[in-house]
């Protein structure tokens, strides 16, 4: 998951490096504040290849604070935000890059910390179905890189992610539809899947919301609506289990390829008793 991530890490910093010389070049009254910001940043990546990423963002800080005029400075800012994530310190690395944004809205490296902060939000999933919150906020700031930086390699890995997204917030609703059913309420289950198939639609589980969707409205006693979801899914997925799970429900004597399978394997079983 942070592969990419850490690509772009790798770029940015082999940028930053690769100006280390040139940079070293300034006005002579500058020269000593620039040494030392110079000096602060090299040790603060050094340490970050260490693994101390903890002294590694105090030094980056301490870079940007020398020399805040300096195009090191929100390199130095975006270095420390990096050193955060790496480590999963996701909420000093959200600390960072917002003040990043907010220091620096014009600098070139924008997207990148649009970007990292999205995975921040994204990293801070731990489960989707107790809380929404860092989904949504990834979600939101996914879309927006996409929307205004639909040409770069974070649009692409960000659309992945929207990809992912749209899973977990299906999943949410299969759960929750799965726990009205334990409890009866069966107008509040078919909503949640309705809202699976009307909104998740391109999602791993609209197969099997349509199926319990037919479930439902059967066992309730409206056939009709059953039928009209058992046809939308024999149409669009009748090489899935859960076609045959609902076919089942109207030919009662048909036997899924699962239950043949355990049929076959009781009779074998029955075979190799009467050998012994």
């Amino acid at each position: 998951m942070k592969r990419f991530v850490n690509f772009i890490s790798i770029l940015l910093l082999i940028s930053i490096l690769s100006c280390t010389k040139k940079d070293k070049v300034s006005v002579i009254t500058e020269k000593n504040i620039e040494t030392q910001m110079i000096e602060a940043f090299e040790e603060g990546y050094d340490e970050l290849n260490k693994g101390d990423v903890l002294f590694a963002a105090k030094k980056f800080n301490e870079a940007e604070l020398l020399y805040p005029q300096s195009i090191w400075a929100p390199k130095s800012a975006l270095m420390a935000a990096y050193a955060y994530y790496s480590q999963d310190y996701y909420y000093d690395a959200e600390f960072e890059l917002k003040r990043f944004l907010k220091v620096y809205p014009n600098n070139i490296n924008v997207p990148y910390a649009h970007y990292l902060l999205g995975m921040v939000y994204y990293e801070k999933i731990v489960d989707e179905k107790k809380d929404l919150e860092p989904l949504v906020m990834a979600e939101d700031k996914f879309k927006f890189i996409v929307k205004n930086y639909p040409d770069t390699d974070f649009a692409l890995d960000a659309s992945y992610k929207l990809d992912l997204i749209q899973d977990y917030l299906a999943s949410k609703e299969m759960y929750i539809g799965f726990h009205y059913i334990k409890k009866k309420k069966w107008a509040a289950a078919i909503n949640r899947y309705k809202n699976v198939v009307n909104n998740y639609e391109e999602t791993i589980y609209i197969d099997e919301a349509l199926h319990r969707l037919v479930e439902l409205h059967y066992n309730i006693g409206l056939e009709n609506e059953a039928k009209k979801y058992a046809s939308l899914l024999g149409y669009n997925y009748q090489s899935s289990e859960w076609y045959e799970k609902s076919y089942k429900i109207f030919n009662k004597k048909y036997m899924t390829k699962n239950e043949l399978k355990k049929e076959k394997e009781g009779i074998f079983k029955k075979f190799k008793r009467l050998l012994k």
